[in-house]
């Protein structure tokens, strides 16, 4: 059969088909009986799955991060894609395509990497371009970065998705410092690639995506300042001289400060022009991938306007 992808389904459309299951709950409707809801996934989305009047045994039948089969319907409710599935089960390994399920080739991610270690040791800044060789050259971290997502469900929500973001945010800065003489540059990249390093620690990613016990308790502005924290120490350990504190501070407070606004998470407001500029790129970005993500996933073809999207109080504009 065919392979149908996540970002094809069309509304009533019978399918039998393998994905990658996460996010497993048996739970209980109005009349108390049980159903299980999922969140499945590959390569081009992901999208809740339910089983009625399940039991016991469904939910036990696979774990997180387990490639299931799944028999049903796709159908549309509230202007986004669901399945209502007749059968949940583990599937066999044999005959699943892993490219099926990941959104950013190896020789994608190799790509990104170089680029980003490009950008870091051309740094004007020696204290800067020595920091950022420590992350460089620390094997598990880069392992880690490019596995790691940039969100469970929001943007950048895949295998590498952190990495993409970040690159993206690098990229930007790189064409946006010029036009603001007083942006100190270096300070302004550095902190692209600073600003959400904590999520390779608050959130799991191996194989399905979730949050880690850390990230649920500190998040990752906290574990990113952290992880700061230690490569400042192994600078100072390898060229023999203290990091310049002031600068230590400003990367901290970018870090910390990046959310932008206290009821979105940040424990303070952008107090530098490099963190007032950090917190809009990486709202741009975001956001901007969100809203492609929602154009690409749209369940009406036919018209040039995505349905009615109640997140964000809007349709949008697809183009004619």
């Amino acid at each position: 059969m065919t392979r149908r992808f996540v970002n094809e389904l069309a509304d009533g459309e019978n399918l039998d088909q393998v994905f990658l299951a996460s996010e497993k709950q048996l739970r209980t409707n109005r009349n108390g009986n049980l159903y299980l809801q999922l969140r499945v996934s590959d390569r081009t989305g992901s999208l809740t799955a339910m089983l009625w009047n399940a039991q016991q045994k469904h939910f036990d039948g696979f774990e997180n991060g387990d490639f299931v089969t799944i028999k049903g319907a796709a159908q549309v409710y509230n202007g986004t894609m669901q399945v209502l599935a007749r059968e949940v089960k583990k599937a066999s390994s044999d005959g699943i395509e892993e490219a099926d399920f990941i959104t950013l080739s190896t020789q994608k991610l190799e790509t990104m990497v170089a680029r980003v270690a490009e950008i870091l040791r051309s740094l004007k800044n020696e204290h800067l371009r020595n920091l950022a060789e420590c992350f460089l050259v620390d094997e598990e971290f880069m392992s880690m970065l490019k596995r790691a997502p940039a969100g469970v469900k929001n943007h950048h929500a895949y295998h590498g998705g952190l990495l993409e973001h970040m690159l993206s945010l690098m990229e930007v800065a790189l064409l946006v410092a010029p036009r603001y003489p007083k942006l100190d540059e270096d300070m302004l990249v550095f902190g692209t690639f600073l600003h959400d390093l904590g999520k390779i620690r608050e959130l799991t990613y191996s194989p399905d995506l979730g949050y880690s016990d850390q990230g649920q308790l500190l998040g990752h502005m906290v574990q990113g300042v952290v992880i700061l924290d230690q490569k400042l120490a192994e600078t100072e350990k390898q060229s023999g001289n203290p990091f310049p504190n002031d600068i230590a501070d400003q990367l901290r407070h970018m870090i910390v400060s990046h959310h932008g606004t206290l009821e979105f998470g940040s424990p303070k407001v952008p107090m530098t022009l490099e963190a007032v500029a950090l917190h809009y790129l990486d709202s741009l970005d975001a956001k901007l991938h969100s809203f492609q993500q929602l154009i690409e996933d749209d369940v009406n073809p036919s018209s040039p306007w995505t349905v009615y999207h109640p997140s964000i109080g809007r349709k949008i504009f697809k183009g004619l």
